[in-house]
């Protein structure tokens, strides 16, 4: 397998979440090409699953896509904040629960081709009350679904998020249905 080389780069935008590069690439045999490159931190993703057998899902406007999508808990992982701790954090202020039985499920480049974000899963079970202040700019509301429709939603269109898709799909095997 071939690799490609940076040659020098350029900040094209500097913001709060996402830094856009542009490099300029070396190929193998000499040719030279630009790359587009988003640079964002490390996230994590939650599948968190009560003792009656409902995933905690969070409904929340998205304006890039302008409506409201169901997703997974999920965030930032914040610096100096281990993934485990970002899961926890993320899920206290997303869902108003911590989880006494947190276990990672591996992880995922949320789009390589382009987006340097690389995404930490997990399953949380045994859950207990445990609010954290939400993010001033959320608006959330907590939607429980049974574990076996969970799946049927992303069938059916109405989860049309990744990371959910993704994280669901990683957590199934462990979950008695």
């Amino acid at each position: 397998m071939s690799t490609e080389e940076r040659l020098g780069s350029d900040i094209a935008f500097d913001g709060k979440i996402v830094r856009v590069r542009i490099d300029a690439v070396g190929l193998p045999g000499g040719r030279q090409v630009t790359r587009e490159v988003v640079e964002h931190a490390a996230s994590v993703v939650v599948v968190p699953v009560d003792a009656d057998g409902n995933v905690l899902l969070v409904r929340q406007f998205r304006y890039p896509v302008g409506h409201s999508l169901l997703e997974a808990p999920a965030g930032g992982v914040e610096t100096g904040e281990s993934p485990d701790d970002s899961a926890q954090r993320e899920l206290q202020e997303e869902t108003g629960y911590a989880s006494r039985d947190l276990l990672a499920l591996g992880g995922f480049w949320m789009s390589p081709g382009y987006c340097t974000e690389y995404m930490h899963a997990y399953l949380a079970r045994e859950l207990v009350p445990s609010q954290l202040n939400p993010d001033e700019d959320e608006d959330i509301t907590v939607e429980r679904v049974p574990i076996d429709r969970a799946t049927k939603l992303v069938r059916w269109g109405e989860v049309e998020d990744a990371k959910t898709i993704a994280a669901l799909y990683m957590a199934m095997p462990m979950l008695d249905r």
